[in-house]
């Protein structure tokens, strides 16, 4: 498959979180997250956290740890949020379902521009970026190394490996740039639009069941 024209990025986090992410006017990094410790629900493994806080860094950004960084899913219907669904795993402490979980979606392309002009580091990966083999890349010239097949497959279980390729945004990512919130539910969607500001940046709510197991 041939890199999308305008590639969309998603975030996962849990609705009780949107605000917190709204009254700073952006998405933290794990590192931020742990120092701030900002109302809402952790979603997560604990394990994999501090693997990225601690030990894992980009080979395209030296010096820069993956838990400094804001991490997106090429897609919806992630991987992890699928252990989310299945709420089995042993390293998994939440245990509140996909039903409060919502994705924020922005453009590659725009966050990029916007990161570039800060300056602002950023990456993607070929693989999930808590593994200890993953690949990094800062070229957009080089998106068709991701696994494009893999990232748009429902069936994933043979290409799981491709689908968990990630962007990641150093520190922070804005609010501004957040394009749309898609929720599983009416009551989770009732839940994300009281949350959203009065005034400035209101993102359009959808509910897309299709995003969702």
């Amino acid at each position: 498959m041939t890199v999308p024209a305008r590639p969309k990025l998603y975030h996962i986090a849990h609705v009780d979180r949107l605000p917190s992410i709204v009254a700073d006017q952006c998405l933290w990094c794990d590192r931020e997250v742990v120092r701030r410790a900002p109302a809402g629900t952790t979603i997560g493994m604990n394990s994999i956290k501090q693997r990225r806080l601690n030990e894992l860094r980009l080979t395209s950004r030296p010096a820069l740890l993956v838990g400094d960084c804001v991490p997106f899913y090429f897609c919806p219907r992630s991987v992890m949020l699928y252990l989310i669904y299945r709420g089995n795993h042993a390293e998994l402490s939440y245990r509140g379902g996909q039903g409060p979980i919502v994705h924020f979606e922005a453009d590659l392309h725009a966050v990029v521009a916007w990161a570039d002009a800060q300056p602002r580091r950023w990456a993607f990966t070929l693989s999930n970026a808590g593994g200890r083999d993953f690949e990094d890349r800062n070229d957009l010239g080089q998106l068709g190394e991701i696994d494009w097949n893999a990232v748009r497959a429902r069936d994933w279980q043979h290409c799981s490996y491709g689908k968990q390729a990630e962007f990641l945004l150093e520190q922070s990512f804005p609010w501004h740039l957040v394009e749309r919130i898609g929720v599983q539910s009416r009551p989770t969607y009732t839940l994300a639009v009281n949350a959203l500001p009065a005034h400035g940046h209101r993102p359009p709510v959808e509910i897309r069941p299709e995003w969702y197991y």
